[in-house]
Formats: structure tokens, C-alpha cells, sequence
């Protein structure tokens, strides 16, 4: 069995923020990154939602993280779990703003951060599934800007490399 984390973004609401009454930000994509490993985007950009309304994804994406093919995701795996003071934060979800069709000077934009740890995962011994996660606002990291419904189901590999640092 190939070891992997399963990641899905399934969607995405907002509250009240500078995001909302930004006309420049119109359409957001999600991107899902480990470490320094890989990011991966969903592949649409929806319309930016309005009050109370959610944008939908349903995109999931998996994270090989055997032995023989994956081994530097599954060192970075050890060592969230064997090293405390290394920052929990090891799946990063960013919200992006994605620039028109004919606003094609405009940069793609990170507008917001969700985080997932992965150590906390194991610690708890339970996956994350369909749970709202705050997006905290990218120029204002104490500000939560919306939510965003992610399943993160990584237990099973984690077990899998904490036996492996056992028998190191």
C-alpha cells in the first residue's frame, strides 16, 4: 500500500472583510502547500462569494509519501513529529486572488492563510474531515477573513513513518 495524505478543499465562504468590498478581487483559487515539497492548486478559479454564500471546489489532491518514491516528504514527516519546535503549521492552504480576463497586468494576489498540522493530527490520532478551518487575512494575520472546508486525512502515513522512527 502506498502510503499518502489525501487532501480536499471543498469550499470556501467569507465574512465581512476588506476582501468582500475589494472590487479588484473577483475570482479566488485555493493552493495547498507542504513545506517546500509541493503545492498543488485547485484547478478553477470561482467567482469571489458574497455574504454568506460559499464557493465550492470539491478538489482533492493526494501526497505520496512512501519510502521508495517520496522520501524527502516522508523525512519532513519525521521530523514534524520528532522535532517539538519546529513550527506545527506544516500544511499551508493560501487563497489567491485570480486576476480577469482583461485585468491581465494584475498579479495573482495571496489574500488569505489556513493552516492544518499535521502534528497536531497525530497527536489527537484523528484526520481532519470536512472541517472548517479559519483563513486569517494576509496583511493582517490576527484577522480571520473567512472560512475553508478541508479534509485532511494523514494518520495513517504519520502512524506509518512513527513506527519507522521507532525502528530507526
Amino acid at each position: 500500500e502506498v502510503e499518502k495524505i489525501r487532501i480536499k478543499i471543498t469550499s470556501l465562504g467569507l465574512t465581512e472583510s476588506r476582501i468582500t468590498s475589494d472590487e479588484t478581487i473577483q475570482q479566488l483559487f485555493v493552493e495547498c502547500r507542504l513545506n517546500n515539497f509541493l503545492a498543488e492548486e485547485t484547478p478553477l478559479s470561482l467567482p469571489k462569494p458574497t455574504g454568506g454564500q460559499r464557493i465550492h471546489y470539491n478538489y482533492s489532491t493526494v501526497i505520496n509519501v512512501d519510502k521508495e518514491d517520496n522520501h524527502a516528504e516522508r523525512e519532513y514527516l519525521k521530523s514534524i513529529l520528532l522535532k517539538p519546535d519546529l513550527p506545527a503549521n506544516s500544511l499551508k492552504f493560501t487563497v489567491v486572488s485570480d486576476p480577469p480576463e482583461d485585468e491581465q497586468d494584475l498579479e495573482c494576489e495571496d489574500i488569505g492563510f489556513a493552516y492544518v498540522s499535521l502534528k497536531e493530527i497525530f497527536q489527537k490520532q484523528r484526520d481532519i474531515i470536512e472541517q472548517d478551518i479559519d483563513v486569517f487575512d494576509s496583511q493582517d494575520a490576527s484577522a480571520v477573513i473567512g472560512k475553508l472546508t478541508v479534509t485532511v486525512e494523514a494518520l495513517h502515513a504519520l502512524r506509518s513513518v512513527h513506527e519507522e522512527c521507532k525502528n530507526d
